[in-house]
C-alpha cells in the first residue's frame, strides 16, 4: 500500500524559509486503514538528521489533512531526468556523484537502524544546486539491535530476491536496491525490466530471483563490477552486508575520484546544476488527479492518531531555520536598542516608543520574549 499525497511549496511565515508540503488526506488514509504507515514515516523522518535524507521541519493538521513540511526540492527526480532530458539514462561520472550521495544517506539511516526498502530513481530528488536526497521513506522500518525483520515491501522490479522469498533480513535490501539504481542511470532502464516492457508480475520476479543482468558498452569496468557485487543474488555474498559494510561499498574503485569528506561537508560541486527557470516534471496535465473519497467518516475515535502526529516543529531543523534566517539576531537588536541609557536632563521629555520588527512582536505575541512592564509607561511621564 502506498500512502500517496499532493505535495506543494510553502513559506514560514516567520522566516520567509521555503519547504515543501506533503499533504495526507485523513479519509483516505481511513479507507487504506493507512494510520501506523503515515505515523511510523513521520517518526523516522523526526528521528534522522542528514543533508542526505529529506528533513521534517513541521508536522501539523488542517481540516481534512495531515501535513508533513519537509525540505524543498526543485530539481525534481531522478526519473524524469534519466528518462526525459534526452537520451535515456546518464553518463558515468554523474551517475556515480549520485550514488555517492545515495550511499551516505543509506549509511546515516543505517546509523539509526532504519532500512528504505523502496529505493528507485523517483524516490531520489534533486534540489536547487544539483544534490541529491532520499524521499519517501513511508516502507521504511527500524530494526531493534541484534533483530532481523521480515516482509515484502517495495515496487516491483526494485525489490531484492530474499524480500521476494520472504527470508529474514537487515540492511541487504537497501544494496540490492543501489544496484539497480546504479544499473539504470547508466543503461537507461532497470536491470531486470527495460522501460515501458509490458511484463507480468511474475515474470519480473522470476528475473530477479534467476536471471543475470546484462551490460553493454555504456559501463566501464568499475561500474560492472559495482553493479554485480551489489546485485548479487546470496545477500551474505553482497557487497555491504559483508566485512566493513559501507566502508566497503565505498571504498570500492568506482569512487576513487570521490572525496567522501568533502562531500559528506557539502563542498562537492554536483555534475548537473538545475535549471531556475525549468520545471522537471511532466506536464500537469498528465499528473493523475485523486479521486474523491466517499463512504468514509471521520469521527472522535480518529483524534488519538491525530495527536500522535501533529506534534509541531523538529527541534534540530527548526533550530536550523532560525540560525540560517537570522531572526534572533533582529530581536537581538531590538533588545540593545531598549538598554540604552537616557541622560538624566532628557527623563522629563516623552520617550517614543521604540520600533519593533515584525518577528520581534511575533515572538513577544508568543511569549518567547520577556518585555518590560514599564515600557507602555513611558509615553505618559511627564
Amino acid at each position: 500500500m502506498e500512502m500517496a499525497g499532493k505535495v506543494c511549496a510553502c513559506q514560514v511565515r516567520a522566516t520567509g524559509k521555503m519547504y515543501a508540503c506533503k499533504k495526507l488526506e485523513k479519509k483516505r488514509i481511513k479507507r487504506r486503514k493507512g494510520e501506523a504507515m503515515a505515523l511510523n514515516e513521520k517518526r523516522i523522518l523526526e528521528k534522522v538528521h542528514s543533508r542526505f535524507v529529506v528533513s521534517l521541519a513541521y508536522t501539523y493538521e488542517t481540516k481534512e489533512s495531515l501535513c508533513l513540511v519537509l525540505t524543498i526540492m526543485n530539481g525534481g527526480d531522478l526519473k524524469f531526468h534519466i528518462y526525459n532530458l534526452g537520451k535515456p539514462g546518464f553518463d558515468e561520472q554523474r551517475a556515480v556523484f549520485y550514488a555517492a550521495e545515495v550511499c551516505c544517506g543509506l549509511e546515516d539511516l543505517q546509523k539509526e537502524r532504519i532500512v528504505y526498502r523502496d529505493l528507485k530513481p523517483e524516490n531520489i530528488l534533486l534540489d536547487d544546486r544539483g544534490h541529491v536526497r532520499i524521499s519517501d521513506l513511508g516502507l521504511a522500518v527500524e530494526i531493534p539491535e541484534g533483530q532481523t525483520i521480515q516482509g515484502r515491501a517495495g515496487t516491483v522490479g526494485y525489490m531484492a530476491p530474499e524480500v521476494l522469498n520472504n527470508e529474514n533480513y537487515t540492511f541487504s535490501p537497501d544494496w540490492w536496491g543501489l544496484g539497480c539504481l546504479i544499473y539504470e542511470m547508466i543503461q537507461g532502464h532497470s536491470p531486470f525490466k527495460k522501460f515501458k516492457e509490458k511484463v507480468k508480475r511474475a515474470e519480473v520476479e522470476r528475473r530477479v530471483k534467476e536471471d543475470t543482468e546484462e551490460y553493454s558498452g555504456r559501463f566501464s569496468e568499475d561500474a560492472v563490477s559495482i553493479c554485480s557485487m551489489l546485485l548479487t543474488k546470496n545477500p551474505k555474498q553482497r557487497l555491504g552486508c559483508m566485512g566493513e559494510g559501507v566502508a566497503d561499498v565505498k571504498g570500492h574503485p568506482v569512487f576513487k575520484d570521490i572525496n567522501f569528506q568533502r562531500l559528506e561537508a557539502n563542498t562537492l560541486e554536483p555534475p548537473f546544476c538545475p535549471d531556475p527557470h525549468e520545471v522537471y516534471c511532466k506536464d500537469v496535465a498528465d499528473i493523475d488527479q485523486f479521486s474523491s473519497v466517499r463512504g468514509v467518516y471521520l469521527d472522535s475515535s480518529d483524534n488519538a492518531f491525530y495527536s500522535q502526529f501533529v506534534t509541531g516543529c523538529v527541534p534540530i531543523p527548526w533550530q536550523n531555520e532560525m540560525i540560517e534566517s537570522e531572526c534572533f539576531k533582529d530581536i537581538n537588536e531590538s533588545e540593545r536598542e531598549e538598554s540604552v541609557t537616557l541622560d538624566p536632563a532628557e527623563k522629563a521629555q516623552p520617550v517614543p516608543k521604540p520600533r519593533r520588527s515584525f518577528l520581534y512582536r511575533l515572538f513577544a505575541r508568543g511569549g518567547c520574549i520577556s518585555t518590560d512592564p514599564s515600557e507602555e509607561e513611558l509615553p505618559a511621564q511627564r
